[in-house]
């Protein structure tokens, strides 16, 4: 049987600015058509304008914060039993919550068009950081599924 994940995480090496795998595994779900330099620019380019707009934070922090408040702890998972399919909400791995929220981040910026994309990105990750914007609302809409589907916990076998 072959492995679950790719050789990806343990050749992952840490971005140049900052030395942190985070944002190299971001940058590498940032990137389009193997531009790895023109996703570089963007998210660095995104945390100057970060570190302009937020006093007495380190850019890299608040990077960090973002992504862990919106990561979720819960999720919900079809089950199917007896002829009838279930929502059963199901903790989240530790890669997977890392993945679901650097995509949920991505999906908010690429869904909001008109302005550059390291400007969109700046003010996600800010908003992320205190617990608003369009992936927090995502994570909450997953929490509350979960929660409204938590009758169905014991199938989840």
């Amino acid at each position: 049987m072959s492995k679950r994940f790719t050789a990806s995480a343990s050749q992952l090496k840490p971005d140049p600015r900052f030395s942190s795998i985070l944002a190299s595994k971001f940058v590498n779900c940032l990137m389009h058509d193997g531009k790895k330099s023109v996703a570089q620019r963007v998210f660095y380019d995104a945390l100057d304008v970060i570190g302009e707009r937020v006093s007495g934070e380190e850019p890299i922090e608040v990077f960090t914060t973002a992504v862990e408040n919106v990561k979720p702890s819960i999720e919900v998972r079809s089950k199917r039993v007896g002829g009838a399919t279930y929502q059963v909400p199901t903790p989240v791995n530790t890669k997977r919550r890392q993945t679901l929220a650097i995509r949920w981040i991505l999906a908010a910026i690429r869904g909001k068009k008109g302005r550059p994309m390291h400007l969109r990105l700046a003010e996600e990750l800010i908003a992320a950081s205190n617990r608003e914007g369009n992936a927090m609302t995502t994570r909450d809409n997953v929490h509350r599924m979960a929660d409204a589907n938590k009758a169905f916990a014991h199938f989840a076998w």
